[in-house]
């Protein structure tokens, strides 16, 4: 599942015309940097979820073979998208990730799938490390203990990547959330968890986050 129904409003004029997902990022557009680490750990499908200027990204996205679903009239969230979405995705667990991130080192779905541990986990989320983190000032998002299990607090920042089981889903009312209702639940029952990741990251949520990827990309064998 690709996180591409933002508005984009902190990239000011850049999304004046455009979806944030197809901001030129190295020569590419950023949609374009996700697809490609997802296409390379062989999803059985590939949705999309979109909501602002769909069409731009609608026909980038089904060229490529990906499904997307337009959410409408209102944008429902990462929680709430993703539950729109699963008519397309189907049962069991599924990868989501963010469309406005860069990373430089080993694939982040890769390292994932091979963490993931279906008998201690409901979900298994991407970490990077401060050090890690280009241009990120943030205190970070979750503080893992030895084995990988989260709680909340000052310390690794979540990349906006993981692999995460669906049937919680069901059991939040509104239809508009965050996947940190999803989150609250997991952690409640001890089953949350999150791995480092061992290169660079890099959040293009804003303008000047696109100099800083590429500067990363540029100085990084990937």
């Amino acid at each position: 599942m690709m996180f591409a129904a933002g508005f984009g409003t902190r990239m000011k004029l850049l999304t004046q015309d455009r979806p944030k997902p197809m901001i030129p990022v190295a020569g590419k557009p950023l949609v374009d940097h996700a697809l490609e680490l997802a296409l390379a750990v062989g999803p059985r499908q590939i949705v999309a979820n979109l909501h602002y200027r769909p069409e731009i990204l609608e026909d980038h996205l089904e060229a490529r073979g990906v499904a997307t679903v337009l959410e409408t009239p209102n944008i429902l969230e990462t929680g709430g998208g993703l539950r729109n979405a699963l008519p397309r995705l189907g049962d069991g667990p599924v990868y989501t990730m963010n469309t406005d991130a860069i990373w430089a080192g080993p694939n982040p779905l890769a390292l994932l799938r091979a963490a993931w541990d279906p008998r201690r986990m409901d979900g298994l989320l991407m970490l990077v490390p401060r050090d890690h983190a280009v241009g990120h000032s943030g205190s970070g998002d979750f503080i893992p203990d030895d084995g990988g299990k989260l709680r909340r607090g000052p310390g690794h920042i979540y990349g906006g990547i993981q692999i995460v089981r669906t049937e919680g889903l069901h059991r939040i009312d509104e239809p508009k959330f965050s996947l940190n209702k999803l989150w609250d639940m997991m952690l409640d029952e001890g089953r949350l968890y999150g791995i480092p990741y061992p290169g660079q990251w890099c959040d293009v949520g804003q303008p000047e986050g696109i100099e800083l990827a590429e500067r990363m990309l540029a100085n990084t064998h990937v």
